[in-house]
């Protein structure tokens, strides 16, 4: 066979000497088939494109690249959790193997990237290094227990270090740098979902993380690292402090996974109660004719935006000068919220209030203002809908009903503790300085429990604006148990307190400790809420 001409040889490239080889090889080819072939094969696109990016990488590596070590662990993590939803195969799996190696995760010494040096990356706050004052970021490493470690990876360190027993000696050249005063050690935050480090692929050494369950409240040591803070479990006495993932590196870990928002229509029922708050849930049923309630307009920008990782809190008591805390009751339709408000509004209707709501459809004659309803016009009820006066608000049978932020107001400036149910995604509207609310998730048990003890019950309809009563069916059990299910996985970071409705007269024990105490002890609020 002659030899093939590449045109000017290592200018053109592999990729010409492709496009060019199978009009060589013609005069070789005993069949058009045979050519044909070959034009196919050569001329597929996908062919060009490896070979044009084994021509950019065989470049790139004649350039003797350096490494870029600053966030390269961060990195390596989104690209791994991007590989973990893709359908695992052989080459997938090794690069994710590659991924979660020492070396390019890092651990608390690096090698700097200009000296080679091994030097400190962090101190772990409480820690023996912290206590002793003697190493400090920085610090050059040269010996370990009399080995030299110039020569040697992080990880070889990391070995030394971990098969050393007793004592255990350094011989390090000090970082020029000056310390600065650390005002660290005096922020705590209130975590908003769970953290496991043994599950965390890009935290440098899973053995220094500190696992935290949502609701933990936890004692900030260091921010010096803005990917990895150093924190401890607020009230534990050993000093040491653990790595958790920075507040931006979980925002941007959980907008990178986190899936579309299931936002469920709000509900409507009417409840026939002199001064009772009707619940503003539609059922099933009313669904299909009637128009779904909405939220005051903000709820749903927040909603969207909300990425629940960490929030800043301080321990607050309330005063006795003070007015009550707003408390906030959420949960599915036939969970029996209504049967626990009406039993606390019984058990001392000087103490325990609720909203009276708005509507536009006329009074009727058994009716007074201001006790069932607070009657308003059309005009006067969109007015206020545009300047955001409403909590919720809706249309049934072209008549507007909504509760307004001044009939929340108004229970709370009569020396009340204001009892309001709404649906979960308009309580962070309330989540104010003004309020404070304390919110109670009333969840329902199993499916199991529920056919065993609702099944005499009976769920209210709003279908003819009368408050009639039906039997449960299945469907509205599992319904129930659906619609709870995505309230506390969509805004269960924002529930103080989850009571299981399992058996009403327990329930009301447990919500009514629950309610002498917020009046005495002392809670982690948000900090926004101390400061005017």
């Amino acid at each position: 066979m002659p030899a093939l001409s590449a045109g000017s040889g290592s200018d053109t490239g592999l990729y010409e000497l492709l496009t060019a080889l199978p009009a060589q090889l013609q005069p070789h080819v005993d069949s058009q088939e045979d050519l044909t072939f070959l034009w196919d094969m050569f001329g597929e696109k996908s062919l060009h494109s490896l070979v044009k990016i084994h021509e950019k990488l065989h470049y790139y590596e004649k350039q003797n690249p350096a490494p870029i070590l600053h966030g390269a662990a961060a990195l390596a993590n989104d690209l791994a959790e991007e590989l973990q939803n893709k359908q695992l195969n052989s080459e997938i799996r090794e690069l994710l193997k590659l991924l979660s190696k020492p070396n390019l995760k890092g651990a608390t010494i690096k090698k700097d990237e200009h000296t080679g040096a091994v030097v400190v990356a962090r101190i772990m706050r409480g820690g023996a290094a912290d206590r002793s004052g003697l190493i400090h970021v920085g610090d050059e490493l040269r010996e370990v227990n009399g080995i030299p470690v110039e020569d040697k990876r992080p990880e070889e360190i990391i070995q030394i270090l971990a098969q050393s027993e007793g004592a255990i000696t350094f011989k390090i050249i000090p970082s020029i740098k000056e310390d600065v005063p650390s005002k660290e050690g005096k922020m705590y935050i209130k975590a908003l979902f769970d953290y496991d480090p043994y599950e965390d692929k890009a935290i440098p050494c899973k053995e220094a993380g500190l696992s935290f369950k949502k609701g933990n409240i936890l004692q900030i040591m260091s921010q010096d690292d803005a990917t990895w803070w150093q924190a401890k479990h607020e009230g534990d006495a050993n000093p040491r402090a653990g790595l958790i993932p920075s507040k931006h590196f979980q925002e941007r870990r959980f907008a990178l996974r986190r899936p579309e928002v299931l936002v469920q229509p709000l509900k409507v029922s009417n409840r026939k109660s002199s001064g009772f708050r009707r619940s503003f849930r539609l059922s099933r049923k009313d669904k299909k004719t009637n128009k779904s309630m909405y939220e005051c307009k903000k709820s749903d920008q927040y909603d969207t935006a909300d990425v629940p990782t960490y929030e800043e809190v301080s321990p607050y008591r309330r005063q006795n000068n003070e007015k009550y805390r707003l408390v906030v009751l959420v949960g599915p339709v036939g969970v029996g919220l209504n049967e626990l408000k009406r039993k606390l509004l019984i058990s001392d209707t000087q103490h325990y209030g609720v909203t009276v709501p708005h509507t536009t459809r006329a009074r009727r004659s058994q009716e007074s203002d201001g006790v069932e309803y607070i009657f308003i016009s059309k005009h006067l009820f969109e007015t206020d809908v545009q300047n955001n006066k409403f909590i919720e608000y809706g249309e049934y049978k072209n008549n507007y009903y909504g509760t307004s932020i001044d009939s929340v107001r108004s229970v709370l400036a009569k020396n009340k503790v204001c009892l309001l149910d709404v649906q979960p995604h308009t309580v962070k509207h309330l989540r104010t300085l003004e309020f404070k609310p304390f919110v109670i998730f009333i969840k329902p048990p199993s499916i199991e429990r529920l056919r065993e003890t609702r099944r005499n019950a009976k769920i209210i309809s709003s279908r003819d604006d009368q408050g009639t009563a039906k039997p449960f069916t299945e469907e509205d059990f599992q319904e129930m148990i659906k619609s709870a299910q995505i309230m506390e996985s969509q805004y269960g970071h924002l529930f103080d307190k989850i009571i299981v409705n399992d058996d009403l007269t327990v329930a009301y024990n447990e919500l009514k400790t629950t309610f002498d105490k917020l009046e005495t002890d002392t809670y982690w609020v948000p900090v926004s809420w101390l400061h005017s």
